[in-house]
C-alpha cells in the first residue's frame, strides 16, 4: 500500500477496512499499529500474528477469514481502549487458538492444558492465563450450552480485568458486530449475547478495569447498540 492508502486505513472504522480492503487491510493498519512500539515487543506482537494465523488459515467466518475477526479484537484494544500492554495484545490475537486448535498447538494431543503450556513457553504465563479467561468451558451434556457459556463468562472475568478488556473487544466484534452477519445464525447469536450486555456492563464499569474513563464510556455506548440490534433481531426472529 502507499502512504494516502495507508493514511486512509488510519482513519477507518475497523469492519470498513474490513470490507473495502480485507486482511491485506487489517494487517497493515496492525503493522501501523505497533510500529512504534519498542523492537522485542513489536517482534512478539508478530509472532502471535503468525501463529494465529497459521491456526486459523482454514477456518472461515462467514464470507471471510477468521484471522480477520482476531485482527479486529486487537487493534480495537489499542486503537479505541488506547492499550500498550504487549502480553494483551498476544492474548488477543491467540484468544481463540486453544479453543479451536489444541491439538494443533499441543503436538496432536486436544488437551487445553497442553495447548496452554505451549503459549505459556512460547509468550509467557501471562498471556497463556488471559487465553485461559477467555477460553470456552467444557459444556456439561443435557444443560444449555449458551446459558454455561454466560456463566463461565462472569465468573471467569471477574477476577482477571485484563481479560475482561480482550472478552469486550471479543464481544464488540460478534455482538456489535452482529450487523455484518447473514442468515438464520443470526437469530441464535442474538438470543446467546443479548442477556450478557448488563454482564459486560456491570464488569467494564468497575474500577479495576485497567481502562480509561474514555474507554469506558466508549465501551458503554457500545453495549448498549448492541443491546439494541439484539432486541431488534430478536423482535423480528418473533
Amino acid at each position: 500500500m502507499d502512504s494516502d492508502q495507508r493514511r486512509l486505513l488510519a482513519t477507518m472504522p475497523l469492519h470498513a477496512i474490513t470490507s473495502t480492503y480485507g486482511e491485506a487491510g487489517l494487517r497493515e493498519r496492525f503493522a501501523t499499529e505497533i510500529a512504534s512500539w519498542p523492537e522485542p515487543d513489536r517482534r512478539r506482537m508478530e509472532r502471535a500474528l503468525d501463529l494465529a494465523a497459521r491456526l486459523h488459515a482454514a477456518d472461515r467466518r462467514d464470507r471471510e477469514p477468521y484471522l480477520n475477526h482476531l485482527l479486529r479484537v486487537a487493534i480495537r484494544i489499542m486503537v479505541y481502549y488506547g492499550v500498550r500492554d504487549t502480553d494483551v495484545i498476544c492474548a488477543a490475537l491467540l484468544h481463540d487458538s486453544v479453543e479451536d486448535h489444541p491439538a494443533e498447538l499441543a503436538g496432536g494431543a486436544a488437551d487445553p492444558a497442553a495447548a496452554l503450556a505451549v503459549l505459556a513457553a512460547e509468550f509467557g504465563p501471562r498471556v497463556a492465563e488471559l487465553v485461559s479467561a477467555v477460553t470456552n468451558p467444557h459444556y456439561v451434556p443435557g444443560r444449555d450450552p449458551d446459558e454455561q457459556y454466560r456463566e463461565h463468562v462472569a465468573d471467569s472475568l471477574r477476577d482477571n480485568p485484563w481479560a475482561r478488556v480482550i472478552k469486550v473487544s471479543d464481544f464488540t466484534d460478534n455482538g456489535v458486530g452482529l450487523m455484518h452477519t447473514t442468515g438464520p445464525r443470526v437469530h441464535r447469536l442474538a438470543g446467546k449475547y443479548a442477556p450478557l450486555v448488563p454482564v459486560l456492563a456491570e464488569l467494564i464499569a468497575r474500577p479495576d478495569t485497567p481502562l480509561s474513563a474514555a474507554a469506558k464510556e466508549r465501551i458503554s455506548a457500545q453495549l448498549d447498540r448492541a443491546a439494541d440490534r439484539f432486541a431488534a433481531v430478536r423482535g423480528h426472529a418473533g
